[in-house]
């Protein structure tokens, strides 16, 4: 610090002793219930200043960063707060949230997704077989009419739907690859087509 700096932080520390010293000094009588009331006003004040330490993460947790489509119609997804990164694609005309798992090799729909995008799970033959972290699941195989994410469709795609419980959608490799150009950069998911 230089003098000027400590100048100032010396003026502002008396300042603050004398303000401290005539608060007291004007309730006096009440010293309890002005004591309550300093360190009710004082958390206010350090909550306040939390908030806005944290509003960028408070933010994007609230109300998450939209993906972007850009005029030559690459596609640009932020990395999400922990550290995926998430796609709502039009499932036959459904929108659908994705995890994009480069780890996956195929679409895999929750059975809840699946009866959204109003496919008829009853009548499903779960006859495959998926290695996740949790161990094995049933699968089965199911067509999409229509699959979209921004202005690009793609109709009559393969997919699966999971027998067991999955918090999410899995966007795997299968449709990641009808993209010409995957790059993650700089915090974001670019696709290109």
């Amino acid at each position: 610090m230089d003098e000027w700096q400590i100048g100032r932080a010396t003026y502002l520390i008396l300042l603050g002793s004398v303000l401290v010293f005539w608060f007291f000094v004007q309730n006096r009588q009440n010293l309890g219930k002005t004591l309550q009331q300093a360190v009710a006003w004082g958390l206010i004040f350090l909550g306040v200043i939390a908030a806005i330490g944290l509003w960028d993460d408070i933010r994007q947790t609230v109300r998450p960063n939209l993906g972007t489509v850009t005029s030559d119609g690459r596609i640009t997804v932020p990395r999400a707060p922990d550290g995926h990164y998430y796609l709502t694609l039009g499932i036959n005309g459904k929108p659908i949230d994705f995890l994009v798992d480069t780890g996956a090799t195929e679409m895999v729909l929750t059975l809840k997704d699946a009866r959204l995008a109003g496919l008829q799970t009853k009548d499903l033959a779960f006859y495959g077989r998926a290695m996740t972290a949790n161990g094995p699941v049933r699968t089965a195989p199911v067509r999409l009419d229509t699959v979209s994410l921004g202005p690009v469709s793609d109709h009559n795609l393969r997919a699966w739907v999971s027998e067991g419980d999955m918090p999410q959608s899995l966007l795997g490799m299968a449709y990641l690859q009808r993209w010409s150009n995957i790059q993650i950069s700089g915090g974001a998911l670019v696709l290109t087509r």
